[in-house]
């Protein structure tokens, strides 16, 4: 959960204009297939977990890191001071609202990292841990309400689900093709209120 800041350099605006691709991901087709194909097992411990063995954020290239580039695709109208995004504006697909305060924003992880830690992410490096944290091929990153991001937490959709109901489809297809690639357990609990979910699309 992260907090932009403002730094007192000149303020530019972001060079590529247009609006907002919120989602950035439609979750494609599939998603019971692939929703099939996840292994079913309990929820890990959370012994041992800590975010700091998930390193992010990232350097994304001109000084910027991921949270930056999340930020600028997923806004419109955004303007730098330096590489920190200092103004511009975001629809936050989770609860329908507008954000005109980059303060306001959160970065969430599609899966929390506490999620991924209890379904698999224990076993792994802190370098593979730093790619999951950090995948921007994958829509495991958004920009999205504070409010929506903080409610959220590290639950999976058996104890939360997206505010905005018509979100669900493209959440929950998003959220298993995450699964899928890093090859993440789910619950019995979990895969049944994805599989309810995927009955919205």
């Amino acid at each position: 959960m992260t907090l932009v800041v403002a730094s007192g350099c000149e303020v530019t605006s972001a060079g590529d204009p247009g609006g907002p691709v919120n989602p950035p991901s439609a979750g494609g087709g599939g998603g019971e297939t692939a929703l099939d194909t996840l292994t079913v097992a309990a929820s890990g411990s959370m012994k041992g977990y800590s975010r700091e063995k998930f390193p992010h954020w990232r350097s994304a290239g001109d000084n910027c890191d991921v949270r930056d580039t999340v930020l600028k695709r997923d806004g419109d109208k955004v303007k730098f001071s330096g590489c920190n995004v200092v103004a511009g504006s975001w629809d936050s697909w989770y609860d329908g609202k507008k954000i005109d305060s980059p303060t306001q924003v959160d970065i969430d992880h599609m899966v929390p990292l506490a999620a991924a830690w209890r379904s698999g992410a224990d076993k792994w490096t802190n370098d593979k841990r730093g790619d999951f944290a950090n995948d921007l091929d994958r829509p495991q990153l958004f920009a999205v309400s504070a409010a929506s991001n903080r409610s959220k937490g590290d639950q999976d959709p058996s104890t939360w689900k997206p505010p905005a109901r018509d979100a669900w489809c493209t959440y929950a297809k998003d959220w298993i093709e995450v699964k899928s690639y890093w090859k993440l357990t789910v619950t019995q609990k979990e895969k049944e209120a994805l599989t309810d979910m995927l009955g919205t699309c």
